[in-house]
């Protein structure tokens, strides 16, 4: 019996260390300069776009979506050589808890000057300055603005046309919000909220189609 009790323990253990816990996070350089503007292609279907993003806390997760705004896609004889979108950061929506009190709140505080502040940053960028294609699995590599701040990373992702539609979709992407001004209960920051933090680390990925 006491075996068993001390088994259930180490697994309770494990398991709350583990809620919260991201996967490691994308390296950030330096932005890129970009010479040309993809945007205004403005070819990105946005009805049928999105970001979803995913957040966490010792005491559970929290998943969503965000619209775009505008968008442009390039792909020349096959090969994606620029892009550019741009998230409207007022779309932002919590889709676990969706149609919820507890949804409405956590819409209103990533929305609110304490965290992404969208009154004074209403929408976020991420445009492409680089695509190395190893086998069909893409490495893009683009600079990422959230708050006025942008840093280069580069993500994994696929592209597909079909029927004169293209689409674009990223594997999931880890983030670092502070990284970006969003310090709002980061542990990093402030040791003295134990257990009562929110995870630096924000999962991220990017489905974007093009207009027919």
């Amino acid at each position: 019996m006491k075996k068993i009790i001390l088994l259930v323990a180490i697994t309770a253990t494990v398991f709350a260390s583990c809620i919260g816990e991201k996967k490691e996070k994308t390296a950030i350089k330096e932005a890129v300069k970009v010479t040309v503007n993809a945007e205004d292609l403005n070819n990105v279907d946005i009805a049928a776009s999105v970001l979803n993003w995913e957040g966490s806390k010792p005491t559970g997760s929290h998943n969503g979506t965000v619209a775009l705004k505008s968008g442009g896609l390039l792909v020349e004889a096959g090969t994606l050589t620029q892009g550019v979108f741009v998230v409207d950061m007022n779309t932002i929506t919590n889709t676990d808890m969706a149609g919820s009190e507890g949804a409405s709140k956590i819409e209103g505080h990533l929305k609110a000057s304490d965290f992404f502040d969208v009154a004074v940053y209403p929408t976020a960028k991420f445009v492409i300055t680089s695509v190395v294609d190893t086998e069909g699995k893409l490495a893009v590599t683009g600079n990422l603005t959230i708050k006025n701040t942008t840093k280069s990373i580069t993500i994994p992702a696929t592209i597909a046309t079909t029927d004169g539609i293209t689409t674009f979709k990223s594997e999931t992407f880890t983030i670092d919000r502070t990284d970006f001004g969003v310090v709002y209960a980061s542990k990093k920051l402030d040791a003295a909220l134990k257990d009562k933090f929110i995870n630096d680390l924000m999962e991220m990925s990017f489905s974007v189609v093009t207009k027919a």
